[in-house]
């Protein structure tokens, strides 16, 4: 298995659990480590229980894993629920003021800070939590000039005198830890490598920009709401005019109205925003406006657990806006993956004049992943399809009359900006006629109708042409296959790995466009396999019944979690052995970390 190093930092909302995270994060990336961070909160500002997993190593970390190297507990409370985390040759960094530590397994090293006696608490309340950094980095084999640089970065705002009370705080923990605690048998490495640290609200962000686009809008919504704020600090240097408006159903038509105009248009949301968002959605379809909507799913229904992570939105996409109408619907694999998937998504959608829908999940969206900087094409091929730009006196069709829904053999109209001369554009919510006139404004012709009807649809079969099909990972003739969507590629990955090594081949279909799926594609791939199984975030298996209505294929076997956290690797492989066994079809794993 690759070697890497997690760290956990358990406390209270308001106990400053995100910064020493942050410092972490910083000190690993720049040592040229790859690095895979979640942060399990709750929606209240202050108190509940927040838990922050940042796991580091010189190879991709692809998710939170299994175990804890070092747990940082900020209260009693942290300390009580995550101390089974550790086993042998981990370490819990604690304030012995105020936290007892309870009764560690075996090979855990328990070291106390005397926090009072380091640090004046009356002046830093959150002194522990320096002196916690400062102590781990040390036992980590890091020198204490990376916690300075990093600590002068994340405090600068606050002045030279927090910044140098900080600074001597950490070193005071840092000292402390070197002659009191054992440093870990494993001193993290440097690579000399470079790495950007994303979440996936600002991957989608800057892809957005990548791709030109010049619109965006939303309402806030957690776990969207991030893609909202990189676009609003990074406005004006993009380009990119951003607006917060009052609700989603403005949002969307707004983002409709303005790539009608002719520029690339984006917003992004939650399911519940994504509900008020439908009718606008059908309002694209038939308008043929390409816009790209967003959908960071959480635990639902209603406002559900709305920090919490779910893939519980997939038939909600599906079914968006009623009636049909050609569409495309992609889920980003890793955080990596949020970047390059907006470009992609929105050459389709401009090629083919539909609504695209990129459905995310809070694990990516506020989740943070290592992404080397060589793959963020800030330069990406940009199709904007048959939009004319020019205006002409005969009209784009050669005979004096621009037909904005001119029925073709692909399905694809040429599309002129409004206000183009020689090209006058109607467009409206109702069906029409190629040049745009309502046709329920006159006798509703079924010719006419059936003939626009087919024309949209006629775009279906060039989308799914212009969308590669999945693809197998791993040895063909594997004892188990286990196939997912979106989010969970990393951990099934790192699954896979370790049934590899415990001598159960396996191997992994990972689906990212959910429309068009290429079922027959898909049937070919699974045709082979020995023992299928199912893996998803949801309670009913939303997946697998949508494949089974495309496809008729029905797996062997079905691992699902829906409790709000994500999958760890254990959980799934835990799972595999149990279905192989012939123990059980269906393991819904119980999520250790009482958060």
């Amino acid at each position: 298995m690759k070697k890497t190093f997690a760290v956990g930092i358990g406390g209270a909302a308001g106990q400053g659990v995100a910064t020493p995270g942050d410092i972490f994060a910083k000190i690993f990336s720049r040592r040229g480590l790859h690095l895979n961070a979640y942060n399990a909160y709750q929606s209240i500002i202050r108190g509940g229980h927040t838990f922050l997993t940042i796991r580091t190593g010189p190879e991709k970390v692809t998710n939170m894993g299994d175990r804890l190297d070092l747990l940082i507990p900020l209260n009693q409370d942290a300390m009580d629920r995550h101390l089974g985390l550790l086993t042998e040759g981990a370490a819990c960094l604690y304030n012995a003021d105020t936290i007892k530590p309870g009764i560690a397994a075996a090979g855990v090293e328990l070291c106390p800070l005397p926090v009072s006696e380091l640090a004046d608490i009356s002046r830093n309340k959150v002194a522990q939590n320096t002196l916690a950094v400062g102590a781990g980095l040390s036992m980590m084999g890091i020198g204490f000039q990376a916690v300075e640089e990093v600590l002068g970065e994340q405090f600068k705002k606050k002045g030279e005198a927090v910044v140098s009370e900080n600074a001597g705080i950490a070193r005071a923990g840092y000292d402390y830890a070197t002659a009191h605690f054992n440093p870990f048998a494993w001193p993290l490495p440097m690579t000399g490598k470079r790495h950007a640290v994303l979440s996936g609200n600002i991957a989608m962000a800057m892809g957005g920009a990548a791709a030109g686009v010049k619109f965006y809008c939303a309402y806030p919504m957690s776990p969207s709401t991030g893609v909202l704020h990189w676009m609003a600090a990074h406005a004006r240097k993009a380009g990119i005019m951003v607006r917060q408006v009052e609700d989603e159903i403005g949002v969307v038509n707004m983002a409709i109205g303005a790539a009608h105009a002719g520029v690339r248009s984006m917003c992004a949301t939650s399911g519940g925003g994504f509900a008020l968002m439908s009718e606008g959605l059908g309002l694209s379809a038939m308008m043929e406006t390409p816009v790209v909507v967003i959908d960071c799913q959480r635990a639902g229904p209603s406002t559900g657990v709305p920090t919490k992570t779910e893939q519980g939105d997939l038939w909600q996409m599906l079914g968006a806006a009623f009636g049909d109408y050609p569409r495309v619907l992609a889920a980003p694999l890793d955080i990596g993956d949020c970047f390059k998937i907006i470009p992609e998504i929105f050459n389709i959608a401009d090629r083919f004049q539909c609504p695209g829908i990129v459905l995310c999940d809070l694990l990516l969206s506020e989740g943070r992943l290592s992404v080397d900087p060589q793959d963020l094409d800030f330069a990406p091929v940009i199709d904007r399809g048959e939009l004319i730009t020019e205006a002409s006196s005969s009209g784009a069709n050669g005979d004096g009359a621009y037909k904005r829904y001119k029925i073709t053999d692909s399905g694809v109209s040429p599309r002129a900006i409004p206000g183009l001369l020689g090209h006058t554009h109607t467009a409206a919510s109702d069906e029409h006629d190629e040049d745009g006139v309502l046709i329920s404004d006159e006798f509703t012709n079924p010719t006419k109708r059936r003939a626009m009807m087919e024309k949209r649809m006629r775009k279906v079969a060039g989308i799914e042409a212009s969308v590669p099909p999945p693809e197998l990972w791993g040895p063909r003739d594997a004892a188990v296959t286990l196939i997912g969507w979106g989010s969970t590629k990393g951990v099934i990955e790192e699954a896979c790995e370790i049934l590899i090594e415990q001598g159960i081949s396996a191997n992994q279909l990972q689906i990212r466009w959910l429309v068009p799926l290429h079922g027959e594609a898909i049937l070919d791939i699974l045709k082979g396999a020995r023992h299928t199984i199912i893996v998803e975030n949801n309670y009913s298996g939303q997946f697998a019944r949508y494949l089974r209505s495309e496809t008729s294929f029905v797996p062997d076997g079905y691992i699902r979690k829906y409790d709000g956290e994500p999958f760890m690797p254990h959980h799934i492989v835990e799972a595999v052995k149990e279905q192989l066994s012939g123990k059980s079809t269906l393991s819904v794993p119980a999520h250790e970390i009482l958060v």
